[in-house]
């Protein structure tokens, strides 16, 4: 059974660490050009940074919500062809501090074509179809019911967005399952930033689902300020590669099994209905179960290193999928809603008959 037009989820999406030198550094290792590298020290308490394509040295954090920020201040240089580059500038700052371990999470880029028929003006784009990634710049209009025209050619479960203008304004998330009932997740959203339970304000994705054309904007400053530059990061589900979906808390340390249909190699997850954080756990943190150490992506909080006990945060990553072994209220609210965003190590089964193996 065929489950990818790819083989290896690690073409699209590679985890790598390094260490900051505060000097030139040219870090390799990635596997292919990122279009789209997340970078968050293990070590240390300075903020996540976002860089990408379209904002050349410009990076947004997802734990604050300033504009946009030049990295070449702090030590960025460039996203090359197998990794990034470097330099000593500002004593490394968030990405290159001397002595400092960091992770990067790293995404492909694809065609830089922008589809026609927007409503907003989508000023650059980066779309890999086949990893269903979409990576777009553009300026708000301030009109409800604004379209963005993806050209994913299958329907985005998530969605982030920032102003990248306008300093003080929150990151506004769209998840397909932030309400159990596919008719509403348009009519919630969710701050990538902030703790905050999923609010309902149709300022944001007009009570709108999206499709597999089209992106709805409301009107609203994160999502679509007249004549303002904002990001937006959109992923769909793929099979063997992507999952974005949900599942209800539990409160028992024997937690409730979550498929995917492949072996997770990063998993983010935040209670939607719940004041919580978001947790990111992935293959480099714990190669082996059971996965107890985590990132904040709302927080400057280094690589956290939980217990064992019941209510501690700790998940198992298996073959096909995570199992919740956790009281926490974090990761198993009772009867709440919680959504997750995961990316596969390795397909259930590849093209090739292989299948993925248990940790």
């Amino acid at each position: 059974m065929a489950y990818l037009s790819f083989d290896k989820p690690v073409s699209k999406f590679k985890i790598l660490d390094y260490t900051g030198n505060a000097a030139a550094n040219v870090i390799t290792g990635v596997g292919f050009a990122p279009a789209f590298s997340w970078f968050k020290s293990t070590s240390n308490t300075n903020s996540h940074a976002i860089f990408n394509t379209l904002m050349t040295t410009y990076s947004v954090s997802p734990n604050g919500n300033a504009a946009q920020y030049n990295g070449s201040g702090d030590g960025f240089t460039s996203l090359d062809s197998d990794g990034f580059t470097f330099n000593g500038s500002g004593g490394g700052g968030g990405t290159n501090a001397s002595g400092f371990g960091y992770r990067s999470w790293n995404w492909i880029g694809g065609t830089t074509a922008v589809p026609s028929g927007s409503d907003v003006t989508v000023d650059a784009c980066d779309i890999n179809v086949a990893a269903g990634m979409g990576m777009y710049k553009y300026t708000g209009n301030n009109t409800v019911g604004a379209i963005l025209k993806h050209g994913l050619g299958r329907t985005p479960q998530f969605i982030m967005i920032k102003n990248i203008d306008t300093a003080t304004t929150d990151w506004a998330c769209y998840h397909a399952k932030v309400d159990t009932d596919l008719t509403q997740a348009g009519d919630y959203f969710l701050r990538l930033n902030t703790t905050a339970a999923r609010s309902d304000n149709d300022g944001y994705f007009a009570d709108s689902v999206t499709t597999d054309t089209d992106i709805v904007l409301g009107a609203d400053t994160p999502v679509n300020q007249n004549s303002q530059q904002l990001i937006m990061f959109a992923f769909c589900n793929v099979p063997g590669f992507s999952h974005m979906g949900s599942y209800y808390g539990t409160n028992r340390s024997s937690g409730q099994f979550v498929y995917t249909g492949f072996k997770p190699a990063y998993i983010m997850i935040k209670s939607a209905g719940g004041v919580e954080g978001w947790n990111i756990f992935d293959n480099l943190s714990n190669p082996v179960n059971v996965a107890n150490k985590n990132l904040m992506a709302n927080t400057n909080a280094a690589l956290a290193t939980n217990g064992t006990g019941a209510a501690d945060k700790k998940i198992d990553i298996l073959s096909n999928g995570f199992r919740i072994d956790s009281t926490s209220t974090e990761l198993s609210p009772s009867g709440v809603n919680v959504i997750y965003a995961a990316f596969a190590e390795h397909p259930l089964v590849s093209n090739n008959g292989k299948a993925a193996t248990a940790r």
